[in-house]
């Protein structure tokens, strides 16, 4: 824990931010299997909400581990850990008035919440994305080769096969990805933002 430390706010508040950048900030946050479509989701929808104007960016699993989480494995320790860091990063930037997107399995209900109640206590909106895929699908598509893998006993604590992956119960936006294709899931999310005046 960190001591003897104190929070500096800036001179410049939320409500003058939005009001320059013409835009709320909020965590599109997409959550589901390896192989679900996440991270081709979250491509698409950054792409389309850049070429409206919108201040987005994308944070993804496989990425961040390169540089901010290099230093976790996958054992559940390290990834309630992964997901808490992502739930402070993807705040700062919703804080900023950006349409914060992230593409992580997030395994674990209970750290979803945790990361949707820290931008709540925060006043900054929050909306989880479930991309659902079964895992019948998801490991025919397999394009790493991971469900191969974890099947083979070469990956432990792999979400979906040895370990747990708990769906959102209700989350706030369902796409499933074998029913649909990328075009369609941004389609979704995009209304979402555009009815809820996230987006305009």
């Amino acid at each position: 824990m960190s001591t003897n430390i104190t929070f500096h706010p800036g001179s410049v508040d939320a409500q003058e931010r939005v009001g320059l950048l013409k835009q709320k900030g909020v965590t599109v946050w997409l959550t589901g299997l390896s192989a679900s479509g996440k991270s081709t989701i979250a491509c698409a929808l950054e792409q389309h909400l850049l070429h409206l104007h919108k201040f987005t960016y994308r944070l993804d699993g496989d990425n961040v581990r390169f540089g901010l989480n290099k230093d976790l494995g996958f054992d559940e320790k390290s990834r309630v850990e992964n997901i808490r860091r992502i739930g402070e990063v993807s705040k700062l930037f919703a804080d900023s008035a950006c349409i914060a997107i992230t593409a992580f399995i997030s395994p674990y209900k209970a750290d979803r919440q945790v990361a949707r109640e820290l931008h709540e206590k925060g006043g900054l909106a929050f909306i989880e994305v479930f991309v659902d895929a079964p895992l019948s699908v998801v490991e025919q598509r397999d394009p790493k080769g991971l469900y191969k893998a974890a099947r083979a006993g070469e990956i432990k604590e792999f979400t979906g096969i040895s370990a747990p992956y708990e769906a959102p119960e209700n989350p706030d936006i369902h796409i499933k990805t074998s029913e649909c294709d990328v075009t369609m899931a941004v389609e979704t999310i995009v209304k979402y933002l555009t009815k809820h005046n996230y987006i305009s």
